[in-house]
């Protein structure tokens, strides 16, 4: 039996992850595997009937307790975070970011395919250029918050943020690329390229740190795997020139958080753009990467293709790390049904799809 914690959230959340639960019913019963959902309100809403101060943080967005019962769950699938009634950052990080570090997801995995019939920005691209993977760090670097104010809303502040990164931390995530650029290989959808990005030539403590580790457990335990190094400002240039160069990249936190944005708009959008945060010993939480959306709350126009994409890794995964085959088999299904549903879409964006976002869940279903 396949647990899954479901957090539709702000916003289109509640909108885009029905759909992704109606493809998951489908495909169950398509493969023969039986599952429970469990719903959960983590939403801005709730933060605010709770008693939350709009404009900071006074309350927890999600207690230690309510973290202890998500354990239980093989897996979270998570619709959006983010309410125009409370300042952006309490909920981003009173639910995104603790959970990404209470449940220790050091993995964000970020496929960025693009799709037959899914419109990209770049000239003379297509589905066949524009086909890798991005892992990036997910519990490090800048985003531990370490820093402070001294002297804050006078002439002489001084603010501080560090990036913290540590040899453990680096390695588990490295080790974690080089097996998936590996398993890609071995099934035929990779080259063996795995492709470390930073900025050493600037941060040379903790560009060194992931430079030398890179090159140490890749000439010692993975000799099969061609390695490459960008500068992030080099990537960014590369990933719109000659994306089909790229197959697997793996990059530290903040630069991560960066280029993946960049990724999802050459792949047609976010949209279509599905991410997951990975802890392939504990629990993973999966997400399409769209944002709220709150003006399209209940309109029926948001893409969820984003957030079925979602569901079919989610399973992918899941299924791989239970060693499911029937799971892991119907997150491939997804995949294959995304792929056919995209041709009929006019667009992938709000509104302009030709089709209502629960007419684009059941497309899916019929592509099944």
């Amino acid at each position: 039996m396949l647990k899954i914690a479901v957090i539709g959230g702000d916003g289109t959340g509640p909108e885009v992850v029905r759909e992704g639960l109606k493809v998951l019913e489908a495909v169950a019963k398509k493969e023969g595997f039986q599952y429970s959902t469990q719903e959960f309100d983590f939403s801005g809403k709730n933060y605010l009937a709770r008693g939350g101060d709009p404009k900071r943080q006074t309350i927890p967005v999600i207690t230690d307790e309510q973290v202890d019962e998500l354990r239980k769950f093989d897996a979270i699938y998570l619709g959006a975070v983010g309410d125009p009634d409370v300042a952006p950052g309490i909920l981003e990080k009173g639910l995104l970011l603790h959970l990404r570090f209470a449940l220790d997801q050091y993995i964000n995995l970020r496929p960025v395919h693009l799709y037959e019939g899914v419109e990209t920005p770049l000239k003379d691209k297509g589905p066949e250029h524009i086909n890798f993977d991005v892992i990036r760090e997910n519990t490090e670097d800048l985003y531990c918050g370490a820093g402070g104010c001294l002297r804050k809303g006078t002439s002489e502040e001084i603010s501080t943020q560090e990036m913290i990164t540590t040899r453990f931390g680096v390695e588990r995530c490295l080790r974690y690329a080089f097996e998936f650029a590996r398993a890609k290989k071995k099934a035929g959808a990779g080259r063996g390229l795995l492709t470390l990005v930073h900025k050493t030539n600037v941060l040379t403590y903790c560009g060194d740190t992931w430079f030398r580790a890179f090159n140490e457990i890749g000439e010692k335990d993975y000799p099969d795997i061609q390695r490459d190094y960008n500068h992030v400002d080099a990537c960014c240039m590369w990933m719109v020139k000659s994306p089909e160069f790229y197959d697997t990249i793996v990059v530290p936190n903040l630069f991560g958080d960066i280029i993946t944005d960049l990724a999802a708009m050459i792949q047609g959008g976010l949209g279509v753009a599905a991410g997951g945060n990975i802890n392939p010993q504990g629990v993973s939480m999966f997400e399409p990467m769209g944002g709220s959306a709150p003006k399209y709350t209940g309109k029926n126009v948001i893409n969820p293709i984003a957030a079925i994409a979602s569901m079919g890794m989610l399973l992918r995964v899941v299924g791989g790390q239970k060693k499911d085959a029937k799971v892991e088999k119907a997150g491939h299904l997804i995949e294959a049904a995304i792929k056919k549903t995209c041709p009929k879409m006019k667009s992938q964006s709000a509104g302009k799809m030709g089709y209502g976002t629960k007419e684009v869940g059941d497309l899916v279903c019929e592509a099944l």
